[in-house]
C-alpha cells in the first residue's frame, strides 16, 4: 500500500471545483452514451442487504468503472443506511479506489461522501444547462428538501444561471428556515408555495410518496428530480411525471431502480448524454424532467479529477 494517496472529506472538499466538476461530468455524460464508441465499461452494481437486530437495516454496494478513452480504473464501495438518520449518523458512506489502468496499482483511496455531494447537482446542471430554452432570463429556483443536496444543487445551479429567487421547502420548517438562511433565499410552509411559478424544480427527499403535484407546476418548466433511492421511492406525482418529456442520465439504470419512472411507466425520451454529444436534439413539453439515476462513472470521474488536482499541488514547482 505504500504510495497510495489517502485524499480525506476535507481535502475532496478542497480540492473539487464545482465548476470544474460539471464540465468533467458532462463529458463523461456523453461518453457513457455514446455506448462501446465513448469507451465504458460499466457492469451493474453489486448490493447485499445488511440486516441488523429490529426493523432497521442497510446496504453495501461495489460499483467498479473502467474508461479506456479517459485512462479511469476505479471501484466505488460504499453504504447506505436509511435509518441512520434517526440516530444523528450518515446515511450515506463511501469511498472511490483508483487504480493504474497500466500495471494494476492501486492509486488513490479518494472519500466519496463529497464527491457524492458534489457530483450529483454537477449532473443536474449539466441537464438544466441543456433543458433550460434561455439561460439568460433570471430564473426562479424552488428546493423540495433541505439537505446537504438541496444546497449544493443551489450551488451548482448558481454556476449556469441567474437565479433571482430561490424557495426551500422540507417536512420541518425548521429545516427549511436553516437552509434557506444560508443561501439567502425564502423558506416555504408548503411545497405548492415554494413550487408556484418556479422556472426549475429540484426535489432532494427521501420520499415514497409524491412530494410535488402535478397542477402546482407551470407550462414549460423544468424539474430535476433527484432524490429517493430504488424502485419503492416516489417524489414526483406520476401524471406529471407521464405528461412531462423525461430524460436521465442513464436509462437502464433508471428503469430499473428509479420509482418515479418505474411507478408512472414513463417513457424516458433520451439520456442527457445524447443531447449533449448531438444523437438526440433537445426536445421539450409541457414541462420536462430530468430523472437522476446516479451511475459510478460519475463517482470515478469525479475522484480522477480530485487525484489529478492532488497530484499537481504535490509536485515541486
Amino acid at each position: 500500500m505504500a504510495g497510495v494517496a489517502n485524499i480525506s472529506a476535507e481535502e475532496v472538499a478542497e480540492l473539487l471545483s464545482i465548476d470544474e466538476l460539471i464540465s468533467v461530468i458532462e463529458r463523461g455524460l456523453a461518453n457513457y452514451s455514446e455506448g462501446e464508441e465513448g469507451g465504458m465499461l460499466q457492469p451493474y452494481r453489486s448490493i447485499v442487504q445488511v440486516v441488523n437486530p429490529g426493523p432497521e437495516f442497510g446496504f453495501f454496494g461495489s460499483m467498479p468503472f473502467y474508461n479506456s478513452k479517459e485512462n479511469i480504473l476505479a471501484c466505488k464501495v460504499g453504504s447506505f443506511y436509511p435509518f441512520n438518520l434517526k440516530h444523528d449518523k450518515p446515511v450515506h458512506n463511501s469511498s472511490i479506489l483508483l487504480y493504474d489502468p497500466v500495471y494494476g496499482g492501486l492509486q488513490a483511496i479518494v472519500d466519496g461522501v463529497v464527491i457524492t455531494e458534489r457530483r450529483t447537482p454537477a449532473a443536474s446542471a449539466v441537464a438544466a444547462k441543456y433543458l433550460v430554452e434561455d439561460r439568460s432570463k433570471p430564473v426562479k429556483l424552488a428546493l423540495l428538501g433541505a439537505g446537504t443536496q438541496a444546497r449544493s444543487h443551489f450551488q451548482a445551479l448558481k454556476c449556469i444561471f441567474n437565479i433571482s429567487k430561490v424557495c426551500v421547502w422540507s417536512r420541518t420548517m425548521e429545516s427549511a428556515i436553516k437552509c434557506a438562511e444560508e443561501i439567502n433565499g425564502e423558506a416555504c410552509n408548503t411545497a405548492e408555495k415554494a413550487v408556484e411559478n418556479a422556472d426549475i424544480i429540484v426535489t432532494v427527499t427521501l420520499s415514497q410518496t409524491p412530494v410535488l403535484q402535478k397542477t402546482w407546476v407551470k407550462l414549460g418548466a423544468i424539474i430535476l428530480a433527484v432524490g429517493g433511492s430504488g424502485p419503492d421511492s416516489q417524489e414526483v406525482d406520476p401524471e406529471l411525471v407521464k405528461s412531462s418529456v423525461v430524460y436521465t442520465d442513464s436509462k437502464k439504470i433508471a428503469l430499473m431502480e428509479c420509482g418515479d419512472i418505474i411507478k408512472a411507466d414513463a417513457e424516458i425520451y433520451a439520456e442527457i448524454g445524447e443531447v449533449v454529444n448531438g444523437t438526440k436534439p433537445v426536445k421539450r413539453g409541457p414541462t420536462t424532467l430530468f430523472k437522476m439515476a446516479g451511475m459510478q462513472m460519475e463517482d470515478a470521474v469525479s475522484a480522477k479529477l480530485v487525484f489529478d488536482t492532488y497530484r499537481a499541488k504535490k509536485e515541486p514547482s
